[in-house]
């Protein structure tokens, strides 16, 4: 309680601090136009089918969370930010074996800048693939009932530039806004679901039953227990002390425990649920074997089944470490560290170091991993026990909630504590 004061006061402080106050308002303004034009429908689209088949599908749940909460609405920003998502771990991977791309990423702001126009425009192809993709698949379902060349182009064409006006309200929040744009985007589309399924919730609830009111108790622990757990691993930070014999100085290098973020469910998620999106595709065709084989598959992996959760679990443990091996190199920061005269207290430098490094993060990893995949399969396991499908614990969900929530709350803290220094100052 103590800290939930101080954290409210702090963004009451921060509030009336005005460089901070205009950049807040303007932030409110670009996510206000955004869920404005969330509610743009794409014509032709049976709305309700593709609530239903939505709710069904796990993959398509995240694709929509990602999306801005677009994707379920099927509006003309449907498919969000999964395009330049995609674009942009596949340039983190490119820089493991293109020399080129990984010389900008040394380049500071020049070569920040560089990749994210390499990015833009590799978003370009991914949202046509997707948009194609997701056509498919809803006219499998007959969510989508017409069907020609004009409308399929017009259709690609509609998806394409609402993912780049996406694209363009992130960078003005990144601009001259508050938070990181693509990560206010995603949470003010998962905000704003939250009344709407809770309304659902209460209204196909029978209370008269004293076990909804128990599984009902068991949902609020659950999400209270898993918020609690995220903002404790999303603050933990391993500090290896580092010296510097020339300058006399000490200080540490952080690892945090959870490096990889919301990647490695990304990764899983869109492997776990191939096959059951697949069976499912597969069942309509007009071959009765296939079609037989394709809906005994979905049925082995479906969502709730056991096989899947664990399936799903062991995946977001093995991406974890995949992903984390391309964002934290414990040889450049071993190089790095030697160049500028510092050492881990008692190793010494250069493969000492690298391999002191690398012993840390694996150790550090586990727990990050076996966290991450604890949050992947929540919702399986709520749904299991509390029965209730409407109202369900998101884990990526709370997870991109509170890190959103966390990092605006460091950014106030900076623009308080720099307003009040310029203020003595004066």
């Amino acid at each position: 309680m103590n800290r939930f004061t101080k954290t409210l006061s702090l963004y009451i402080e921060g509030f009336k601090t005005p460089v901070f106050r205009k950049k807040l308002l303007f932030t409110f303004g670009i996510l206000a136009a955004f869920r404005f034009i969330a509610h743009i429908p794409v014509p032709g689209i049976n709305i309700a089918l593709l609530k239903q088949f939505f709710s069904q599908n796990q993959l398509l749940s995240l694709l929509d969370i990602f999306s801005g909460g677009t994707l379920a609405n099927f509006s003309i920003t449907a498919l969000g930010l999964s395009p330049y998502i995609s674009a942009s771990v596949m340039m983190q991977l490119l820089a493991l074996v293109v020399p080129q791309i990984e010389a900008l990423q040394k380049e500071g702001e020049y070569g920040r800048a560089k990749i994210n126009q390499y990015t833009r425009i590799a978003t370009i192809p991914f949202a046509i693939v997707n948009s194609l993709g997701m056509y498919a698949i809803l006219r499998s379902q007959n969510i989508i009932t017409s069907f020609n060349l004009l409308t399929t182009i017009a259709l690609v064409a509609t998806m394409l530039a609402g993912t780049m006006l996406m694209i363009f309200f992130g960078e003005l929040i990144n601009l001259y806004g508050v938070g990181n744009g693509i990560s206010m985007l995603i949470f003010a589309g998962i905000i704003s679901r939250l009344p709407v399924s809770f309304i659902q919730t209460i209204s196909v609830a029978d209370f008269s039953n004293p076990q909804t009111g128990l599984n009902f108790i068991i949902l609020i622990a659950m999400a209270l227990a898993l918020i609690a757990a995220i903002v404790f691993v999303e603050e933990a930070v391993l500090r290896i002390p580092i010296n510097y014999a020339k300058r006399g100085q000490s200080t540490y290098l952080p690892i945090k425990v959870n490096t990889a973020g919301v990647m490695p469910i990304i990764f899983a998620v869109s492997l776990a649920t191939v096959p059951s999106l697949l069976g499912q595709f597969l069942a309509k065709l007009p071959n009765q074997a296939v079609a037989n084989f394709a809906t005994s598959m979905s049925h082995f992996f479906r969502t709730d089944g056991y096989f899947y959760i664990v399936f799903y679990f062991l995946l977001v443990i093995g991406f974890t470490f995949f992903y984390t091996s391309v964002v934290f190199k414990p040889k450049d920061i071993a190089e790095e560290l030697r160049k500028s005269g510092g050492f881990i207290p008692g190793i010494r430098p250069g493969i000492s170091t690298e391999k002191r490094l690398q012993y840390l993060i694996n150790r550090v990893l586990l727990i990050g991993a076996v966290f991450l995949g604890t949050i992947a399969v929540t919702p399986s396991i709520v749904q299991k026990i509390t029965h209730i499908t409407t109202l369900t614990i998101g884990g990526t969900s709370v997870l991109i909630v509170v890190s959103v929530v966390l990092e605006l709350t460091r950014k106030i803290e900076n623009v308080v504590q720099t307003y009040n220094y310029d203020k003595l100052s004066y």
